[in-house]
């Protein structure tokens, strides 16, 4: 079953052209890596899907209704959640204020939202943070607690910026953990990364953008060895 349908999607700002005629799909329960080179435009389309900018043309489609246009409050509603490069956390408040900021979305008891903020810090495996404020949080946990905050959502769709980026062997070891129990629960994860060791082995496919067009889609294996690809990240040399 298709979950997001990208259809023909194009950004433009003024005369520059950040997302250009990009299609693709994600199924339910799929983990799909969206990588490529810096400025190929990877931030860009997490931000047509999530809402914070709306494509030029072309539409975006959750479970077959269009979602393109929406605010992103409207999308988080109708189940797209979104983490960012640089971890958006409230430093001064603790790691379950955190994720209750989260799960006030939906559920607006102070109990409830509690007690689902607390189950999620477990499941990120930062049970132990639950009353430390986030700025004593290193930033590989600070990522980990944007998740969760993004998983009080109770998304059908989480879309992750860069969540392996500048971690250590350890920590992306940890992160993939995560990513995979986020699959196991049925939530499919659209994820631009540039740590390749970290998403390859786990991506059920892998979409390719050079200079915000697609070059490439399919199993990470293919799209590893195609000419196009490494010449994006290598040159053509």
């Amino acid at each position: 079953m298709t979950l997001l349908r990208v259809e023909n999607v194009s950004k433009r700002f003024g005369g520059i052209t950040a997302n250009q005629d990009v299609s693709f799909a994600l199924g339910a329960g799929q983990i799909v890596g969206l990588i490529g080179p810096n400025g190929a435009g990877k931030t860009t389309m997490f931000n047509c899907i999530a809402g914070y900018s709306p494509p030029t043309s072309g539409e975006i489609l959750l479970e077959g209704v269009k979602i393109s246009g929406l605010n992103p409050e409207q999308c988080a509603r109708a189940g797209v959640a979104r983490t960012f490069q640089i971890a958006r956390t409230f430093t001064s408040m603790t790691a379950l204020e955190n994720v209750m900021v989260g799960a006030f979305l939906l559920n607006r008891n102070v109990t409830q939202a509690r007690h689902s903020a607390a189950r999620l810090l477990h499941f990120v495996n930062l049970g132990q943070f639950q009353d430390k404020p986030a700025a004593s949080m290193t930033i590989s946990e600070q990522r980990r607690l944007a998740v969760a905050r993004a998983l009080a959502i109770q998304p059908k769709l989480l879309l992750m910026d860069e969540v392996m980026a500048g971690l250590n062997p350890t920590e992306v070891k940890e992160t993939v953990e995560v990513v995979l129990k986020i699959r196991e629960k049925g939530i499919s994860c659209l994820v631009v990364e540039h740590v390749l060791e970290g998403i390859m082995p786990i991506a059920d496919a892998i979409v390719v953008l050079d200079y915000g067009q697609k070059i490439a889609e399919g199993k990470p294996a293919d799209v590893s060895n195609d000419p196009k690809v490494i010449a994006a990240y290598l040159g053509d040399e």
